[in-house]
């Protein structure tokens, strides 16, 4: 991208007050669609193959359509390729980071402008430390004088039921229909292998497990679901041991109400 006054334009799109599409992640999902395979398109746009994986999880899990779909399997692959959709977010992003440059080109020609713009940019830089972020409409609120329930559709298979303070609730405005990224934190996700029987954590989602990554303390694991979307799991060695945890195996993720947060953009 050429310079404007000194400055290099990126662009960077943000779905629902989180990171969602940039110049690296559209060189990794073009690498995708070359390759064929997350470790050789990791290794052609210079990113490791765990940042390659968390980046495909989050555009899976904040797109109402997948962007890529892909075989468990192991280090070197299980076919991994874009879906139509993938493939037409690529050439709208393209297209788009055309224009935003002659944009760039038109707004920063004082400094007033360009404090200006970047007041603006910064709205489009939220980073949050939760691994999981899901974007999701409101179907239902329910509203208590401390509590609010908040049900929340990710996808044609999958909710989410999150319990905020109703003055929480009242400050985000929130109500039916309204988009909201929730966000969960990896150790407040419990894994099972009992995919049928209930639990008391009001959340359950259920897939096959599609990587552990070991770590020196622990293991990060990650629950591929229906629709493409992807829960990240922090748990013990001994409770991989314990579980029997390995890749296609299925599991369920167990995540109460209260460990859930919202967040949206404004």
């Amino acid at each position: 991208m050429k310079k404007t006054n000194g400055l290099t334009g990126r662009l960077l799109l943000e779905k629902d007050g989180a990171s969602f599409l940039g110049e690296r992640r559209v060189a990794l999902l073009e690498a995708i669609d070359q390759h064929g395979s997350i470790s050789a398109a990791a290794r052609a746009v210079g990113m490791s193959y765990k940042g390659a994986w968390d980046a495909l999880d989050a555009l899976n899990n904040q797109s109402d359509q997948p962007l890529v779909l892909r075989s468990v399997g192991g280090r070197e692959g299980g076919g991994t390729r874009l879906t139509d959709e993938g493939r037409r977010i690529v050439q709208l992003f393209r297209a788009g980071e055309a224009q935003y440059q002659q944009v760039l080109d038109s707004l920063l020609q004082g400094a007033d402008r360009l404090d200006a713009f970047q007041q603006v940019v910064q709205r489009f830089s939220m980073r949050t430390s939760a691994r999981n972020q899901f974007a999701g409409k409101i179907t239902r609120l329910t509203r208590g004088p401390v509590n609010t329930a908040v049900q929340l559709k990710l996808d044609r298979k999958n909710t989410l039921l999150v319990v905020v303070t109703s003055e929480s609730a009242a400050a985000l405005g929130l109500k039916t229909g309204l988009e909201v990224t929730a966000l969960i934190k990896a150790p407040a996700v419990l894994l099972t292998t009992d995919t049928s029987a209930a639990f008391s954590a009001e959340n359950r989602l259920c897939g096959r497990i599609a990587r552990i990554h070991r770590g020196e303390v622990d293991a990060e694991v990650r629950l591929a679901l229906d629709e493409g979307k992807t829960v990240v799991a922090t748990v013990t060695h001994d409770t991989v041991e314990r579980l029997g945890l390995a890749e296609g195996v299925p599991a369920c993720a167990l995540i109460p109400a209260s460990s859930v947060l919202l967040a949206l953009l404004g």
